[in-house]
Parts: structure tokens; C-alpha cells; sequence
């Protein structure tokens, strides 16, 4: 059996990060982890072959090469996983498809042709798949309510990867998340109860990345690392050793809950093992927003003492912000830029809110009668989906002009010098090694374009002698993130953009609604009369 696996393509989103992966000769930001682990799951006699759409196109002799076309995709990916399964089809090929998109909304994949929908998660869902194949089965849908345990999970079949054109590779040692955010899917896919690979499966998957040769980031992509703390605490014991031994080859990132800042032995410890970064979904300072869509934790002290915290410990915090929740009261969008402000976090995800399917809050919008009809792309950029409780014209506009603010070049740089000059030093440091050629050009175009072309000049020069001679120990990672401005400076155009063709696009729609109700009350009054 020979398996095309297909990861399709992504609209440019925040963490596209073109510009900056541009400057390092890489191709994508991450890889599609769920379909090397699918390859590990499925019968290792069968051959497999990947294509990442956003590394390169399918070329027509993979497409003869095929005797079954694997899909998997997220929600905003729509577009280009239904043109591909029409495409494969169009070539008489077999098609499955999996992964949360099709989990949450099958009837999408379905209408575009595909012949077998494997879905929940694939430890349960792929035997029963492949059993339908040996015995001859067309067609067929395999789904399960179990959440399995994952401390049988194969080792990904990272081998597949064309591993030069990512910046950093993904590995999951949880999945699930113990709080109930209303607007939150994870717990919808993966359930309240974290589930964790034991440290050792953890640490055969690095294994497999040090004997390929990776020596990049490597992004634990669990949605809340901290979910199970007591096995956290277990991998990174463990995880401390192997770094050691084999002379800390990687540096790791992860998602976390903000109430990783009450914890001070765990932060150490990821320090100790070379995490560089957290990803907290902060959403909103305002409170009362928070606990209406139950997002308790973020509740119980103070988000801005958090941050500190998380800092001067040496991590790096990237934060996720909200705006369009039930309630909220004007000016959400500047009390989240004095907020962003104050705290000085450098990369802040901002978007307006999703109902997302099956989520508590598309349940009570749906009973609400507040759910906008269509099953739209959605991502940074994208309209919220539900009549809110406040214009959405308002909401929209704060959107756009908080994520201006936030990412203008000078206010951008003045953060990220203020954050950095509290941020904690590394714990452990890697041998040194020369830097290489691109990276050389990279900081010499970052250098040029920051310190000499723009009118950024006087600032990038003046705070990096300053980090330099004030926190000389986090300087090189300061300088890092001062060049993801070249990212954010053309995302902001984006963002303006996609938002004000989705604000036209949307009045059109409503005044189409209104001429047709206006159509149905003159109807409903003649027959009255």
C-alpha cells in the first residue's frame, strides 16, 4: 500500500512568520505532527510519502505514486483540505481525512467526496480503519467516544519530514486540559482529564530527533503543559538528565496555564531543562469577562504579577488575547494595549472571538438564536462568527487599531527592551558553536533595515548597548525577538485589510437580510388585510 500523506496549505496567519523565516532560509514555522504520528500508528509494511503543502507543491508522479491519499487539517486550513480531497478524487485515488477540522465538522469533508473519515484520536480510530481496509471496505467513518491512553503512542515517523525547511519541530507529551474555558475546543476533542506519555516515550522521541540531526527549537505543542503536574514534574527530572548528557542540543517552548507562575519549583526546573518560552492564554484583563466564560484560573491573582513572575524566572512569555466576549464594555481593545503595555510582553496573539463547534459557548449561542449562519475559515484575521452584545463594527475596530498599537515598530521595540531588561538568565548554557552564514546574513539585514533604514535607528542602537551592558546574559535572545518585528510590521496591513473587506462584505449581507425581512413583513401584512 503506498500512502500519500498531505498536510494542506495555511492562510497567512500571526504565526505565519514569513518574513522572519525568510531571513533564515526555512520554509515553514512548524511541522504537521498528527500525520507522522498517523505514519508511526499505521502498518509500518505499508510505504508512506509526505507532502507539506506549505513546504512544496504534490508533484504529478507522487500523485501516480498513490494508492491512498491521508489528509489531516485544522479549522483554518479549510479551504485547500477540501480542493485537495476534490483533487485526488479527480484522479481516482482513495481519500481519508482526520484531524480536529474534519473531528468537529465531518460533514464538510464528506460533501467534497472523501471516501473514509477517520476521526477523535487516531490511537483508537486507525486500527479500525485499517481492519475496514483488509477487509475490502469502499468507504467508511470510524469514530470512538474513548479517550485513549497515549502511553502506547509510537515514536513519530519524523523521518518523513523534510526537516531544513522548519524553523522548529513539534513533539506532545499531553493532551487535555483540566479547566472548562467556555470557548475552548480542547476539551471538547481531547476531554478534562490530561492524559501524558510516560517520560520515557518522551525521551525516545528526542532520541530519534538527535540521530536525525535536529538542532533546532523544539515546540511541546500540549495545550497545557501543566495539565498533570505531577507527570510534568516526572519528565522534566528525567529530561534535565538527558539534556545534560547530551549537552542541551535542543531548547523547548510550550502552552501553559497562567497559574504556572504559582509554581516556582516547576519553573526552575523548566529552566534547568532549557525551556525558553511559554505561550499563556491571558484572553482579557477585565475580570468580569474572564469569569463569564469561565476561565477561572486567570482569576485567582493577579495576571500582571503572573507575567512577572513567569519573567523574572527567564521565560519568556508569549500571551493570547480576546476581544468580543458577552458583556464587554467599550474600550476593550486599549485595556488590553495598556495591559500588553505594562506587562511588556513582546508576541501577543490577538483575535475576536470564535464560537467554535461544539464548544459551551456555540451550545448557548445556538439556544440563543445568536450564531451567524456559515462554516467560515477562521483565524486571527476573521470576523467573530455570533451577534455579539456590542456593535460589531466597535469590536472590529478596536481590533484593528489595539493590534496597530501594539505591534507599531518604535512602541514594538520600547516593549520588548523594557521586558527583557527583568527577564531571568538562562540556567544552563549549550557549547558554543559559530554562527552560520544565514544566520550571519539574517542579523545583518535585521541590523540594517532596524538600525540604519527605518526611523526605528536611534532606538534599536541605544537599547541594545543597554541590554547589552544591563542583562548582558539575555541579549542574544533580545536581539531575536527584535527582529520578529519584521514579521508583525506587515501582519499589521493584514490585519487591516482582511478586516475591513470582512466589515463591507458583512453590511452587504445585512442589508440583503433587512430588504428580505422588510419583503416578508409587507407579505405578512397583506395577507393580514
Amino acid at each position: 500500500m503506498n500512502v500519500l500523506l498531505v498536510y494542506p496549505l495555511f492562510p497567512k496567519t500571526f504565526w505565519s512568520y514569513e518574513k522572519i523565516l525568510e531571513l533564515v532560509n526555512r520554509k515553514v514555522l512548524l511541522p504537521p505532527l498528527g500525520l507522522i504520528t498517523v505514519a508511526a500508528i499505521l502498518p509500518q509494511e505499508w510505504n508512506f510519502k509526505l507532502v507539506d503543502r506549505n513546504v512544496r507543491t504534490i508533484t504529478e508522479a507522487e500523485w501516480q505514486w498513490a494508492d491512498l491519499v491521508i489528509l489531516s487539517a485544522m479549522i483554518v486550513q479549510k479551504d485547500d483540505l477540501l480542493s485537495l480531497i476534490k483533487e485526488a478524487k479527480q484522479r481516482g485515488k482513495k481519500v481519508a481525512c482526520g484531524g480536529p477540522y474534519p473531528t468537529s465538522v465531518p460533514e464538510d469533508p464528506q460533501s467534497a467526496g472523501v471516501d473514509y473519515l477517520i476521526l477523535d484520536e487516531g490511537e483508537i480510530t486507525l486500527p479500525m480503519f485499517v481492519e475496514a481496509i483488509a477487509k475490502g471496505e469502499p468507504s467508511g467513518i470510524f469514530r470512538t467516544t474513548e479517550k485513549p491512553d497515549i502511553t502506547g503512542t509510537p515514536v513519530p515517523r519524523f523521518d518523513l519530514l523534510e526537516l531544513d525547511a522548519y524553523d522548529s519541530m513539534s513533539i506532545q507529551f499531553s493532551r487535555g486540559c483540566p479547566f472548562q474555558c467556555e470557548f475552548c475546543d480542547i476539551i471538547v476533542l481531547y476531554g478534562r482529564k490530561p492524559r501524558t506519555k510516560t517520560p520515557a516515550q518522551l525521551l525516545a522521541e528526542l532520541d530519534r530527533l538527535n540521530e536525525l540531526g535536529w538542532r533546532r527549537s523544539v515546540f511541546m505543542v500540549d495545550d497545557n503543559f501543566i495539565g498533570n503536574k505531577r507527570n510534568v514534574r516526572l519528565l522534566l527530572q528525567e529530561l534535565k538528565i538527558w539534556q545534560l548528557n547530551h549537552q542541551y542540543p535542543f531548547s523547548f517552548i510550550t502552552e501553559a496555564s497562567v497559574d504556572l507562575a504559582a509554581d516556582q519549583e516547576l519553573m526552575d526546573l523548566m529552566m534547568e531543562c532549557r525551556f525558553d518560552a511559554v505561550f499563556v492564554g491571558i484572553e482579557t484583563p477585565d475580570e468580569e469577562s474572564l469569569q463569564l466564560t469561565q476561565k477561572f484560573q486567570n482569576t485567582r491573582s493577579s495576571l500582571f504579577e503572573a507575567v512577572e513572575t513567569i519573567t523574572k524566572t527567564g521565560l519568556r512569555v508569549m500571551a493570547g488575547f480576546i476581544i468580543g466576549f458577552d458583556g464587554e464594555k467599550s474600550g476593550a481593545g486599549d485595556r488590553i494595549v495598556q495591559f500588553v503595555k505594562q506587562t511588556g510582553i513582546p508576541a501577543t496573539t490577538f483575535a475576536m472571538l470564535q464560537a467554535l463547534p461544539h464548544t459551551a459557548l456555540s451550545h448557548r449561542l445556538e439556544k440563543e438564536g445568536r450564531l451567524r449562519s456559515g462554516n467560515g475559515n477562521i483565524n486571527q484575521t476573521t470576523l467573530l462568527n455570533f451577534v455579539p452584545t456590542r456593535p460589531i463594527e466597535e469590536i472590529a475596530r478596536e481590533y484593528v487599531e489595539a493590534f496597530c498599537a501594539i505591534y507599531e515598530p518604535n512602541a514594538y521595540l520600547d516593549r520588548v527592551y523594557s521586558y527583557y531588561l527583568k527577564m531571568g538568565a538562562p540556567r544552563v548554557k549549550p557549547p558554543d558553536r559559530a554562527p552560520s552564514w544565514i544566520d550571519l546574513k539574517a542579523l545583518a539585514i535585521v541590523i540594517w533595515r532596524q538600525g540604519f533604514k527605518r526611523n526605528t535607528r536611534w532606538k534599536f542602537w541605544h537599547h541594545l548597548f543597554s541590554m547589552i551592558k544591563k542583562n548582558p546574559a539575555v541579549w542574544e535572545q533580545y536581539l531575536t525577538v527584535c527582529a520578529h518585528n519584521e514579521h508583525f510590521m506587515e501582519y499589521r496591513d493584514i490585519v487591516r485589510n482582511e478586516i475591513e473587506v470582512q466589515l463591507a462584505a458583512y453590511w452587504v449581507e445585512e442589508e440583503r437580510l433587512k430588504k428580505l425581512q422588510d419583503v416578508s413583513k409587507k407579505e405578512l401584512d397583506l395577507l393580514a388585510s
